[in-house]
């Protein structure tokens, strides 16, 4: 390995994100294998903090939530973050003073706070992994941590939660000072309770996590990529977001790169981008990770990886003659006709990179060519957006007319959080603020401001809960005769279905405390209106489980560790409820041995098109062989 890693050796966090499928996995396999390899004396934590992760599929072990040692690396512990569990973890630590201060804050007595504890919120998953990054080191009980990061869209997300806890933390206290206030006016003196220890506890942890992953002498997100322009686009994106966070970035690894050109095609595309790339590191480290010819799978394989990684030699890229372009034939069986069958609702998933926005792309294409008279709209609810990038268009919010009866849309979630606060979250804060009766002195002064704080925040989790709310007001809407989701990664994907169960259990809670409490809250408006958005959800709910409306669409590689993830994407939508007939095999080579099987799926194989393509050209084949 080149001597220029030695650079990242002063971190004691590195963490490492991008694109989905671009392989962030194997590098932090990779690189935590480095590290365990040179600091034998050190104690070294590899995690991920990925809702599906895939570090037991590179690593070829087990891997749960205890922190495990690597057979051949005793001082390397592997750990997958689990959600759940920390969140039981956080309950017992901190749950009753907890409760106590919300009491404090609100009209809800603290035995009617027990229930929030036993919702599922699908947005624990950053928030418990974060507290977690940073109590690891503010306990000092690892000497270095990597971590293996949800794609770039959820990683930006996990760092936005700084500023959500700092608000939250900053609302508690409100809510203290107000029963100093009260304590003061009343018994004419306060006396400070546990309350006050935990509030100045935590207050100093996440002062400490904070600089933590701000301070870049010992800190750094790494950016892993490939050389392809949708990853180019998404990675400028992510780095530009990362220096609006004050996130420090370490580097680049551009991983997959021919070393010559067996592949014309794909080495012409590929040279010019590394050097896109090396301009966007803007004079911070950049690594180049060859292309291998087998998945590296294991210790033996990732060791072998480690020599490989060097710098880019920037040579002046020698004209290839470039084959006259070779479009692929399609290869039955196809999809059938959508339209006909009655869908209104496809979901195009599966393990980042593997193809999913081209699918759904090309989907929305040949629908739009076979039914002039039909109107089609893909939307994408991935927080980090490549439909438009597949299209080479930009897209935005509001839908883009690509041709006169297909729209792409790419959801801005800052847009519909603003709606959502306007509709329902700002009443919600002064309601669970309770204060009708107080003093005008303490109202202004106290619960309601600290309630309007963290409304003002995005929640953990939002992004689910407002793609849901997208995805509700267009099948109401019936504007569109069939609508094509092209989704987060696995994790996140799963997460979403999860969130009308989720978004009802919690205003079923909220109807229970305004039932008990309504003689002092009123509010009977704003109640009837949060009934109608619990019957829209579950509205919307029954849709994404009527086979006759909606089916999902799963899109894999013939690679181990993308298959063994499609498997388990395959069991949780069974066991969600959600219909599959179809899944694709993308990237498909004639060559190439078959090892999977999904038992009453229909195996659609889509071919390696080529890369010297304009976008569209690309997705015109890409439908062509779809259908």
């Amino acid at each position: 390995m080149t001597k220029e890693m030695e650079l990242f050796d002063n971190l004691h966090l590195a963490m490492f994100s991008g694109k989905g499928g671009v392989g962030k996995t194997t590098i932090s396999c990779t690189f935590a294998y480095r590290w365990a390899q040179k600091f034998v004396n050190e104690q070294i934590l590899l995690i991920s903090t990925d809702p599906a992760h895939s570090l037991g599929d590179v690593l070829q072990v087990s891997v749960d939530d205890i922190p495990r040692p690597i057979a051949e690396l005793p001082n390397l512990l592997v750990r997958a973050l689990d959600a759940k569990l920390l969140l039981q973890k956080f309950k017992e630590r901190y749950g009753q003073v907890l409760e106590l201060l919300v009491e404090r804050g609100s009209f809800v007595e603290g035995e009617d706070l027990l229930p929030v504890w036993d919702l599922n919120w699908p947005g624990l998953d950053e928030l418990m992994g974060l507290l977690e990054i940073q109590r690891l080191f503010n306990e000092q009980q690892v000497d270095r941590v990597v971590v293996d990061m949800a794609p770039s869209g959820h990683t930006l997300n996990l760092f936005g939660l700084m500023d959500f806890l700092d608000t939250f933390l900053h609302s508690l206290e409100l809510f203290q000072e107000k029963h100093r206030y009260i304590s003061k006016t009343f018994a004419g003196s306060y006396t400070p309770d546990r309350a006050d220890e935990f509030l100045q506890t935590l207050k100093a942890e996440l002062s400490q996590g904070r600089r933590l992953l701000q301070d870049p002498t010992h800190t750094a997100c790494l950016l892993v990529a490939i050389a392809e322009p949708m990853s180019w686009l998404e990675s400028k994106r992510f780095l530009e977001a990362l220096q609006a966070m004050q996130v420090p970035c370490g580097g680049l690894f551009v991983n997959q790169v021919l070393a010559s050109a067996t592949d014309r095609d794909r080495y012409q595309e590929q040279q010019p981008l590394i050097g896109q790339y090396t301009a966007l590191a803007n004079g911070k480290p950049i690594f180049i990770v060859p292309q291998q010819d087998q998945e590296p799978l294991g210790i033996v394989a990732l060791s072998h990886l480690i020599n490989q990684i060097h710098v880019p030699q920037m040579e002046p890229l020698s004209p290839i003659e470039l084959l006259p372009v070779q479009w692929p034939e399609t290869i039955p069986p196809s999809f059938g006709d959508f339209l006909n069958q009655g869908r209104r609702l496809l979901l195009i998933g599966g393990k980042g990179g593997v193809g999913k926005t081209t699918v759904a792309a090309a989907i929305g294409w040949a629908m739009a060519q076979q039914h002039p008279d039909r109107k089609i709209r893909m939307v994408s609810i991935d927080p980090a957006h490549s439909l438009g990038d597949a299209f080479g268009l930009s897209f935005g919010h509001e839908p883009y007319q690509i041709t006169a009866n297909l729209r792409g849309q790419e959801v801005d979630s800052d847009r519909l959080l603003e709606q959502f606060r306007a509709d329902y979250l700002w009443e919600l804060a002064e309601m669970m603020s309770g204060e009708t009766q107080t003093s005008e002195a303490i109202e202004m002064a106290y619960a309601p401001v600290a309630w309007r704080k963290i409304v003002e925040q995005a929640l953990p989790g939002i992004d689910e809960m407002l793609s849901l709310l997208t995805v509700m007001e267009l099948l109401e809407q019936q504007e569109e005769d069939l609508i094509i989701l092209d989704t987060a990664p696995t994790g996140h994907l799963l997460r979403f279905l999860e969130m009308p169960t989720a978004l009802a259990d919690w205003l079923a809670w909220i109807f229970k405390l305004w039932i008990k409490y309504q003689n002092v809250l009123g509010r009977t408006e704003f109640m009837g209106r949060l009934r109608t958005l619990r019957q829209r959800v579950v509205k919307a709910q029954k849709v994404l489980k009527d086979p006759q409306q909606a089916e999902f669409i799963g899109v894999t590689l013939n690679q181990t560790s993308v298959l063994a993830e499609q498997h388990r994407l395959f069991k949780s939508l069974q066991e969600i409820g959600v219909s599959q007939n179809y899944v694709v095999l993308n990237r498909f080579t004639s060559t190439a041995t078959i090892n999977c099987d999904f038992p009453g799926l229909t195996m659609v194989r889509l071919p390696l098109l080529p890369r010297s393509v304009q976008p569209l050209e690309r997705i015109q084949a890409a439908a062509a062989c779809l259908f």
